[in-house]
């Protein structure tokens, strides 16, 4: 080596080339050494698209099930023909599943127009329709002569997917598309997912109007059910009010008739007695006579009061509810009460009633009273008929009865009781002819057609009636 040599000379260092980057066009598809890449990418991007589309309808479709059968039925069969494009889209359910489920079958034509009769559609959608709800499985007519998928050119615009719930058929989509419409496995993964949600929702919307069935069912029966309870507390409340009345009228008609039959008879027995020794007395001549028949009159009179008195203690506690009521409404009462189990009472109401003044209806009332009273105490009667009249001049009221008490006796009593002043054994009568007086009519008594006493009132009404 020589010094010309040393140090030894260095070659000068070659430049690297720039670095070019990522290339991003290989990566995203836009260039491949495959020259079908990119056609495929963009028929795979628009069936996505689809896809997803088809899965929003769907989804758009399915949320109708809060509607009903009928609204699910018409958007699924909607859905269908949209992502199909087709020209024809049926839908049908096996006849005996899915009972409830309204409508059995559905026809879409062109432009998405609905066929409610099938006796107008194509033969072969009609067929398909028929064979579905007779439960085939693939949805082919018996008879091939109606069906157009037995042609291969035309089998791949034809659809047919069936709709299955617990692994059972329970109908089917059916579908045609126009010749430049394919249908491809991605129309039938489409195709299946709608037919299983919709299976799923037309179990669900039957099982929900079953529920909201029942439901109204058994509302109604909680209405009724609360309406029942309502009337049975009523009962049971009128019940406990018609017990305590019946109680109370009960002991009301045992002192009715002790006071009647005992205290009231010895009152009219010690006026007879007193009666008689008055008449005695004024056959007889001496100084004590005016003064012992003046006695005698004062006791006279005194029993008089007591019978008047008990008389009205017992019209008191035989009709102590009748204030309130009108004159109608008292005569029932008064035929329902307090009344032998031997006579029976009926109540006739004629005319158009009217308002009468209180004291005239009471009066009416006690006289309608005394009457019965001595139909059922004297007369021996089995039937009894009070009448209550109004008439345009005034009112009248009848008690007859088929008793063996004579209109004859009945007037003889009468009269000797005004011209002698008897000792209060027919007061009750005396009474009846003073109270019509009082308002102004007549009282009098004759046979009744019942065979028995008839006793009519007649009071007319002031001014009359227009």
């Amino acid at each position: 080596m020589t010094s010309a040599q040393w140090p030894p000379r260095r070659t000068p260092a070659r430049p690297h080339p720039p670095w070019p980057g990522p290339d991003l066009d290989a990566l995203t598809g836009l260039r491949s050494g495959k020259p079908s890449f990119y056609s495929e990418y963009r028929v795979s991007a628009v069936r996505l698209r689809r896809v997803i589309l088809a899965l929003e309808r769907i989804s758009a479709a399915l949320v109708r099930t809060m509607e009903g059968s009928e609204a699910l039925v018409r958007a699924v069969v909607d859905a269908a023909a949209d992502h199909l494009s087709a020209d024809w889209v049926a839908f049908a359910l096996v006849d005996g599943q899915l009972k409830d489920a309204r409508p059995r079958h559905l026809v879409l034509g062109p432009d998405g127009v609905e066929w409610s009769r099938l006796d107008l559609v194509p033969a072969n959608v009609r067929a398909h329709v028929e064979s579905v709800r007779s439960g085939g499985e693939d949805g082919a007519p018996a008879d091939p002569a109606h069906d157009d998928t037995h042609d291969r050119a035309t089998a791949r615009c034809h659809l047919h997917v069936p709709v299955r719930l617990d692994g059972r058929s329970i109908g089917g989509f059916v579908a045609w598309t126009p010749s430049d419409r394919e249908i491809d496995d991605t129309d039938h993964s489409v195709m299946r997912i709608l037919a299983g949600q919709t299976a799923a929702a037309l179990q669900n919307c039957a099982l929900l109007e079953r529920s909201e069935r029942l439901y109204a069912r058994t509302a109604r029966q909680a209405a009724d059910l609360r309406s029942r309870n309502d009337e049975l507390q009523e009962t049971q409340a009128e019940l406990g009010a018609a017990r305590q009345r019946e109680v109370l009228d009960s002991e009301r008609h045992r002192i009715a008739r002790e006071l009647h039959d005992s205290v009231t008879q010895y009152a009219l027995s010690a006026g007879m007695h007193i009666e008689l020794c008055r008449s005695e007395i004024l056959s007889q001549e001496g100084e004590n006579t005016a003064r012992l028949v003046g006695h005698l009159d004062t006791a006279k009179a005194l029993t008089r009061s007591a019978v008047e008195q008990l008389r009205s203690a017992i019209y008191a506690l035989n009709h102590s509810e009748s204030e309130d009521k009108d004159l109608p409404a008292m005569l029932r009462q008064l035929s329902t009460v307090h009344m032998p189990d031997e006579l029976r009472v009926e109540v006739r109401i004629g005319g158009g009633p009217v308002p009468l003044p209180a004291e005239a209806e009471q009066s009416l009332f006690r006289i309608a009273g005394e009457a019965l009273f001595n139909t059922a105490m004297h007369a021996d009667a089995s039937r009894a008929v009070i009448r209550l009249a109004y008439r345009a001049d005034g009112v009248r009221l009848t008690v007859s009865d088929d008793g063996k008490g004579s209109p004859e006796e009945i007037r003889r009593s009468l009269k000797a009781s005004a011209l002698s002043g008897p000792s209060g054994e027919h007061r009750g009568l005396g009474n009846m002819q003073t109270r019509a007086i009082e308002m102004g009519g007549t009282l009098t008594f004759r046979r009744a057609r019942m065979g028995g006493l008839q006793v009519q009132v007649d009071i007319p009404l002031a001014g009359g009636r227009s």
